[in-house]
Parts: structure tokens; sequence; C-alpha cells
């Protein structure tokens, strides 16, 4: 009987992605959107470690292959690695540090959010209520006030500059 050639080795059902901030490697299943596994590694970093922008494959010598936040998580084959592209490795125009460009270092701070209710002006200021916000206040009543009487007034006498025109004709 001729001996029997062990059964192909089966591709594995999960994908690794490095993350470059934290370097921990996150498991996905195969297909997974790269925006979803994109943001559950961002939530997981941190405080302080930069965000990853987008995920990568990368093989030494090839040209890397971008994730758009649609993709599917795919695996490209042997010596293909996924990991994430992180904000330091780019400058604000998107351009790769190292090609030419002079790198800007850019920083975003987060405001607390304020349920929506008023515009967030810091964490202890109180709103401001002078005599000047007062006073446009009542002048902006006293000119609805007298817009209202001039159109009362124009209505009212709306029917005798009919009958003048009319006259006069």
């Amino acid at each position: 009987m001729a001996e029997e050639e062990p059964a192909p080795h089966p591709r594995p059902t999960f994908l690794e992605v490095k993350c470059k901030s934290s370097g921990k490697t996150r498991r996905f299943a195969v297909g997974t959107d790269a925006g979803f596994a994109l943001s559950l590694i961002n939530r997981r970093l941190e405080t302080g470690k930069p965000l990853a922008l987008h995920i990568e494959a990368l093989k030494e010598g090839e040209e890397p292959i971008a994730f758009g936040p649609n993709s599917a998580l795919v695996d490209y084959g042997r010596g293909w690695k996924l990991q994430t592209v992180i904000e330091l490795d780019f400058d604000y125009a998107g351009v790769p540090k190292g090609e030419g460009v002079r790198p800007v270092t850019t920083r975003f701070s987060t405001v607390p959010s304020t349920g929506g209710s008023r515009p967030a002006k810091g964490e202890d200021s109180k709103p401001e209520i002078s005599f000047v916000y007062i006073g446009r206040i009542i002048l902006a009543f006293i000119l609805i006030f007298v817009l209202g009487a001039i159109f009362t007034l124009a209505l009212e006498s709306l029917p005798r500059l009919i009958l003048y025109i009319k006259s006069a004709m």
C-alpha cells in the first residue's frame, strides 16, 4: 500500500493585525471590515498612544496594500503581514514621512461633550450675562413691537388707499 500524503495544512480562519502603537497583535475573522477592526484596535489603545489611521498589508520588496474602511481583511499569502499605520507615519497632508517633505506634527484636542445643549467653552467657565446683552434683548423686543405697529397701521389703511387709487383713475 502506498504511503498517504498528509493533508495540506488548512488556512487559518483568522487574520493577525499588528498594532504599531501598542506592539500587540490582534486577531480578526477573515473578511472583517477594516474599519471595524481599526475601531477595535484604537479603542483598546492606552491614553497617549497614537491612533491607527488604517490597516495595510506589507511584504519585503513589495508596495504596501492599504485597506479602506469598508474593505474586507484578507490574507495575501506567504510573507505578507497586516499592520496598522499610525498618525506618526504621515504628516498632515497624508504624505509618508521621508519622501522629501518636511514632517509636520499635528495635535488634536478633544472637547468634553455637553450633550448638545450649548457649545463647550471650558470646563469651569460660566455663561456671561452682561448689561449689554440684556440691553440688546430689550432693543430687539422694542424693534419687534415697532415693526408690528407699522404693519398693523399699513394693513388698516390699505382699504382707504385702494379707494383713493380707484377714485383717482
